[in-house]
């Protein structure tokens, strides 16, 4: 049984996090929109200070070489991202 908000990850798998800025809040939602099309294994909104606002991306790969390039470079080619910083990078048990 998988309960909601968990991750099931496989062996010869990586979890990868990553902090997206938005270049302007007002297309928060645009981009919070763009970012599910890439079907993160999870997506959440992370409060910084005075309003503003990051969100935190989710994905799980295969683990391979470029793996981490590949998504980053997904995710820094979505309209009005100002940063995207990789926060982990672990392996599947």
């Amino acid at each position: 049984m998988r309960l909601p908000g968990t991750l099931v990850i496989i062996m010869g798998e990586v979890i990868l996090v990553f902090r997206i800025l938005p270049d302007d809040m007002e297309n928060f939602d645009q981009i919070k929109k763009d970012l599910g099309k890439l079907k993160p294994d999870r997506l959440e909104e992370e409060p910084i200070a005075f309003g503003l606002k990051a969100l935190k991306f989710t994905k799980i790969v295969e683990d391979g070489e470029g793996a981490v390039d590949k998504v980053e470079d997904a995710l820094g080619k979505v309209d009005n991202v100002k940063e995207v910083e990789t926060i982990a990078v672990s392996r599947g048990l």
